[in-house]
């Protein structure tokens, strides 16, 4: 005997889960299943960063949406997500300063609050950085997030509003009939909805396969490490990510600092490997890297260091919407964030749930993230000259 819904969501990340939470607050009946437990991929290896800064307008437009989510967790939601504003800064070359500056005009049209700062303004704010001749844009309410608990926080949401959800349930086949899909069997068994959503990060290929979906997503795998900080390094520390050096940063806590690195990742893959610990040259890389910008760190020590997964697409950017003529009807994509899917769940979840339920999408425009992007040849890049982020 199947479980029937609404809407099957399939994968328990941040993304899957913010979908069942909206959907079930609209009055949809939702199944969330996950293959193994909440936030058990991408999510809970998420670095966590909540900013609005995107050299695409349309993801910037994401970004600044769901800050506000961030923000006022506890009424919107209920629950903890463990925001912590502590600034964040986009530290590029002086060469790059017009890139920035028109990146930053575009924000503030939208009400973001963000400027264009220089150096001796950076070392200011920020004593522990070590800035040469660089630009930089800084948005003071940014900060950073707990992605486990936000996930968490999202799934007792949407139970709390009727969502059944059920772990261990690894989806083994899509059922379709009539040229649309019509529900899915799983390691715990068989269940029915009109509306299938794949949202199974770095395994979101593979459960396009059991629909006959080929999705141009990648197994993206990027390690993160944490340092202890040194009692003398100056506080406060900001979220960081700098593209001069490749790398992103942001405090944990009071004692800590988590560092990535943007190059140098593994494409490709199985999205089943251990991910619990990195690769074995990335503490020497992380720790030479860090010093770069924060020098009192030489003194600092690793205390940890692990890998993630995602599903990358070509243009970085996600899968967002119906899968059309690729597919059968019914059959929706939120897959493929490419490692930046954290910060904008809680819109996007909004804003997919309005395209379900309602026909459209109304709290924010999700349309360039459309599949048929791929097919139509519109990759997404950057309106003022980005760098790829992942390389």
């Amino acid at each position: 005997m199947s479980d029937t819904a609404d809407v099957i969501v399939i994968g328990a990340g941040v993304q899957g889960s913010s979908l069942a939470f909206h959907l079930a607050r609209k009055g949809a009946s939702v199944i969330l299943l996950e293959r193994t437990t909440i936030a058990a991929g991408a999510s809970g290896r998420s670095s966590g960063l909540v900013r609005v800064y995107y050299d695409l307008l349309a993801e910037a437009r994401l970004g600044w949406a769901a800050q506000a989510w961030f923000r006022e967790w506890g009424e919107r939601v209920g629950g903890e997500c463990g925001f912590t504003k502590t600034g964040f800064l986009w530290i590029e070359s002086a060469d790059h300063r017009e890139r920035v500056e028109a990146n930053v005009a575009s924000h503030r049209a939208m009400g973001v609050d963000s400027q264009v700062i220089g150096p001796d303004e950076m070392r200011r704010l920020y004593p522990a950085l070590a800035v040469g001749d660089e630009v930089a844009a800084w948005e003071p309410e940014s900060g950073y997030a707990d992605p486990s608990m936000t996930t968490a926080s999202l799934v007792a949401a949407a139970k709390r509003h009727g969502a059944r959800f059920t772990s261990g349930a690894e989806v083994t086949a899509i059922r379709t009939a009539g040229g649309r899909v019509t529900g899915v069997q799983t390691t715990k068994g068989d269940f029915d909805a009109p509306v299938i959503v794949n949202a199974a990060g770095g395994w979101a290929k593979r459960v396009g396969e059991l629909a006959g979906v080929d999705l141009p997503i990648t197994v993206w795998r990027h390690d993160t490490g944490y340092l202890g900080i040194p009692t003398e390094v100056p506080r406060p520390i900001p979220v960081v990510i700098d593209v001069a050096n490749a790398q992103y940063s942001r405090p944990e806590g009071g004692d800590m600092i988590l560092v990535g690195l943007e190059d140098d990742n593994q494409m490709g893959g199985s999205a089943d490997r251990d991910t619990a610990d990195a690769a074995p040259t990335f503490r020497d890389r992380a720790a030479e890297r860090i010093v770069t910008r924060f020098p009192g760190l030489i003194d600092g020590t690793f205390r940890s260091s692990h890998s993630g997964q995602d599903g990358l697409t070509p243009d970085q950017r996600a899968l967002l919407g119906p899968v059309g003529a690729a597919g059968p009807d019914g059959l929706y994509l939120d897959c493929g964030h490419s490692g930046t899917g954290f910060k904008t769940a809680p819109i996007i979840g909004l804003a997919m749930a309005e395209l379900i339920l309602d026909g459209a999408a109304t709290s924010v425009d999700i349309g360039p993230f459309a599949f048929d992007r791929y097919r139509d040849g519109r990759l997404l890049r950057g309106e003022h000259g980005e760098e790829v982020t992942w390389r």
